[in-house]
């Protein structure tokens, strides 16, 4: 399963990930000349504003396409296509920042140890991404559909949505002194109407449907919009997606 990622049409339908962002760069109140890392840094817009706050920014996103629409968009500023499950930075940041990112990273265990060891001591990493509980209708309505059109397997979730106390103990042994970790719910507007659904499904979930067929996979995206349309995520003409977030403040020891 290999999550697929159109960068262009993701900018168009999913601005809402950078807006919501906006807030934690405030958290990191970064400091001019500050070495900041982006870790899942997308199409690179808040990249940009810790840029424009002064930062010496670097951008890493596992996605080529996300990268080279970043290049596109900020071509004074440094994207890197690596995956942040991996990745140790050459030289120590004095920050990292990472907006809606982490969740994608299952070898959560893998990205804590590359952001420990790309931080200095006394470096701090500011983080928001999907806490458990995330998208819990979503997901109940997806598996419930492809049992409904048939498909034998269930699927298989790209994501790491932990609990407060899993991913707090996770950055501890990485050697992360966690400051603070909040979970919030936070219900989100989507964009496109009463598309606003599919585009999300075919955007976020396009690793658990592109393997189906093109008609089983229509099938599923229809019976799941069914489904979630007798929920409250489904109000006046516009979709809700029920998102739960995590959000951290860590420092190196």
């Amino acid at each position: 399963m290999t999550q697929r990622w159109h960068a262009q049409g993701y900018d168009k339908s999913m601005g809402f990930v950078s807006r919501y962002g906006e807030e934690l760069v405030e958290w990191l109140d970064v400091k001019p000349g500050e070495r900041v890392l982006d870790w899942g840094c997308g199409t690179g817009d808040l990249a940009a504003e810790l840029a424009r706050k002064g930062a010496a920014v670097t951008g890493i996103d596992a996605s080529a396409d996300m990268v080279e629409q970043a290049r596109a968009k900020y071509p004074q500023l440094d994207f890197r296509v690596a995956d942040g499950q991996r990745y140790v930075s050459e030289a120590a940041a004095d920050a990292i920042f990472s907006n809606a990112a982490l969740h994608w990273m299952t070898d959560a265990a893998g990205a804590a140890a590359g952001m420990s060891a790309s931080l200095r001591p006394g470096g701090r990493l500011v983080a928001e991404f999907g806490a458990a509980g995330n998208i819990r209708r979503i997901r109940e309505a997806l598996g419930a559909s492809f049992a409904a059109v048939g498909v034998a397997e269930e699927p298989a979730w790209p994501w790491y949505f932990p609990t407060v106390g899993e991913y707090a103990s996770l950055l501890e042994r990485s050697g992360l002194e966690v400051r603070t970790a909040l979970r919030m719910e936070r219900p989100t507007p989507l964009s496109d109407g009463e598309q606003g659904m599919r585009v999300w499904l075919t955007t976020f979930a396009n690793g658990i449907l592109s393997p189906l067929a093109e008609d089983v996979r229509e099938e599923v995206v229809a019976e799941t919009q069914r489904r979630l349309k007798a929920t409250a995520l489904w109000e006046d003409g516009r979709w809700t997606a029920d998102y739960e977030r995590l959000r951290i403040v860590a420092v190196k020891r």
